[in-house]
């Protein structure tokens, strides 16, 4: 057995148990739980019977931990889907984005004051449309990526195959342990009232890395153009997504778009 395989061992274990009935339902009434918590605190506080850390009053601020929960949970499934399919990781990343443009909509009616009245909210209107939009362009433009996919394989050979999947495995084990490590930072900040950190920042900068690691790894087992384009070309993509998590409203619902049209013209057929 080589050095990985405890690892692989390890990941194979995580996965079959991430993937099951009983951590779905956990992970439901978890999301469940701290929005319902969430609500009561904000509301507890709005009263002076509890003080929360922060300025967070407004009761739109339970729907961004929601999502917040909900991206994190998208992203350890995006993480063990590096180790099946480079493609459906990839999609993973737009529908991840997708979601974060959403949570950026919700978080407009963060900065109202309640209740929220027409005069308030009127400016900040085009930008929750213009993530609202992203977010549906992403949507619908995913369907056309995951049709074109084929999933070729990336080796005639069956231990090349064998060998690649383990490697990516292993990666995606560090991604995990980088993942748990920037939520927990996450969470002393937040509880700590110093605000939400740049948490999906932070991890898509890592995923570009991840990304060209994987490219590199690739060309062990295919040299061919057009595998190195198409592995290029989901790097790339995640270079314009992160981007678009530091760009101003517009900006980041274009880049959205235009990332996941980049990653469906060029990665059709992607390899496992």
């Amino acid at each position: 057995m080589s050095w990985t395989g405890p690892l692989v061992g390890l990941f194979d274990g995580l996965d079959r148990s991430w993937h099951g009935a009983r951590a779905r339902k956990v992970v439901a009434w978890m999301l469940v739980g701290t929005f319902a918590l969430t609500l009561a605190a904000i509301e507890l506080d709005r009263r002076g019977l509890l003080r929360l850390p922060g300025q967070h009053h407004n009761h739109f601020f339970a729907v961004q931990v929601a999502f917040y929960l909900l991206l994190a949970y998208e992203v350890v499934g995006l993480v063990l889907a590096i180790a099946q399919s480079v493609a459906n990781a990839a999609g993973k990343q737009f529908e991840i984005y997708s979601l974060i443009l959403l949570r950026h909509a919700f978080e407009e009616f963060g900065h109202l004051e309640e209740p929220v009245r027409w005069e308030q909210a009127r400016d900040l209107v085009l930008r929750m449309i213009a993530d609202a939009t992203g977010a549906l362009l992403v949507f619908v433009l995913l369907g056309f990526y995951y049709a074109a996919q084929r999933h070729l394989p990336l080796s005639g050979d069956v231990g090349d195959r064998d060998s690649f999947i383990r490697a990516k495995k292993v990666i995606a084990l560090a991604l995990l342990a980088v993942f748990a490590a920037l939520g927990a930072r996450s969470v002393w900040s937040i509880a700590s009232g110093r605000g939400v950190p740049s948490f999906f920042e932070a991890f898509y900068t890592l995923l570009i890395f991840a990304d060209l690691l994987i490219v590199l790894l690739s060309m062990r087992y295919s040299s061919s153009y057009h595998v190195v384009f198409r592995n290029s070309g989901l790097a790339v993509s995640t270079v314009l997504l992160r981007m678009g998590l530091s760009a101003p409203p517009f900006f980041n619902a274009l880049l959205g778009v235009l990332a996941t049209l980049f990653a469906h013209r060029t990665t059709r057929g992607m390899a496992a």
